[in-house]
């Protein structure tokens, strides 16, 4: 990319992200400028403000690329705002864990977002679609779910991942592993108690590889459904998780569809999406193929723990 190709829109949410990563940020849009770039820096207010600030980017015939910082939730608007165009998408990885910015191989290191801006090298992104709702990461239905509520209510400015240590402990003794039933491309898969997963990118939280098989660009969504009714079973399946063995469990369901459908006659089960509270069950989820240009190191890896730990403190 040069300059006259056009100006980049930088979208910053300044209130997410440790210290090191604002560094960052501040660092690569000195960068850019000194390089001759025109930058037109927008700080969010919200995230529909993001989205909109995307929006009207990727409409512009004047703007070459966008680049967002923020956490998952500010990438998600983003991407959603860049839903169809061509122009590219380039993440400095900000927020609590940012997971589609690990699963790409990005660090905090600035050489990182330098050498992948020089190379220019793109991969296309999906989208899911819940209910209407974009997300770029994983949905969780129940457990994961109830634990982002109880983070949300309490929730007061940036969190950091002390935050999900008390709502864990809280929901580990108090779930009640209500019964789901999910349907994938029409088929119905699973009726009963469990855990379900529903995502793009292989890994999660702390780089757990829950979605084992998952490519965020192959235009299908995977499915990861943990049969369980018991905390006994749910220590069982985080053992195995971490070892990455949970996939060809005979207790667990692994699927790959274009669309997904999760319901309950309960109304006790919690959603989240890429991290935030989600939209009450029952939920259609669909994929949307290639909706966004994302600009990625190129041959990089999924960042491992060492990466998300210091991400995490900053």
């Amino acid at each position: 990319m040069k300059p006259d190709d056009g100006y980049i829109a930088y979208i910053v949410n300044p209130k997410s992200g440790a210290s090191s990563s604002k560094l960052t940020s501040r660092r690569f849009e000195q960068y850019l400028v000194k390089k001759g770039f025109d930058v037109r820096s927008s700080l969010t207010t919200s995230l529909e403000d993001a989205c909109e600030l995307a929006t009207d980017a990727a409409v512009d015939y004047d703007c070459a690329m966008v680049v967002v910082v923020g956490g998952d939730g500010t990438v998600r608007e983003v991407a959603h705002g860049l839903e169809g165009s061509d122009k590219p998408l380039l993440i400095v990885p900000g927020g609590t864990e940012n997971l589609l910015a690990n699963e790409l191989g990005f660090d905090e290191k600035l050489k990182t977002i330098l050498r992948t801006f020089e190379a220019g090298y793109i991969r296309p992104l999906d989208l899911g679609n819940a209910n209407g709702k974009c997300f770029t990461s994983i949905c969780g239905f129940g457990f994961d779910g109830q634990i982002v509520k109880c983070v949300s209510e309490r929730r007061d400015g940036h969190i950091d991942h002390f935050n999900y240590i008390g709502p864990i402990w809280q929901t580990f003794w108090t779930y009640k592993f209500a019964p789901m039933k999910v349907e994938v491309d029409g088929e119905e898969i699973f009726d009963g108690r469990g855990l379900v997963f529903v995502g793009n990118i292989s890994r999660y939280a702390v780089g757990l590889q829950v979605l084992h098989y998952a490519d965020f660009g192959d235009g299908l969504l995977d499915v990861c459904i943990y049969k369980c009714a018991s905390r006994v079973h749910l220590v069982k399946h985080s053992v195995m998780t971490v070892f990455k063995l949970h996939a060809k469990s005979s207790d667990v369901v692994y699927r790959q569809g274009k669309n997904i459908a999760v319901s309950s006659q309960t109304t006790e089960i919690e959603t989240e999406i890429d991290g935030d509270p989600g939209p009450a069950l029952p939920i259609q989820i669909k994929v949307i193929p290639q909706a966004v240009n994302l600009m990625v190191p190129e041959g990089a890896k999924p960042a491992g723990i060492r990466t998300r730990i210091i991400r995490a403190i900053g």
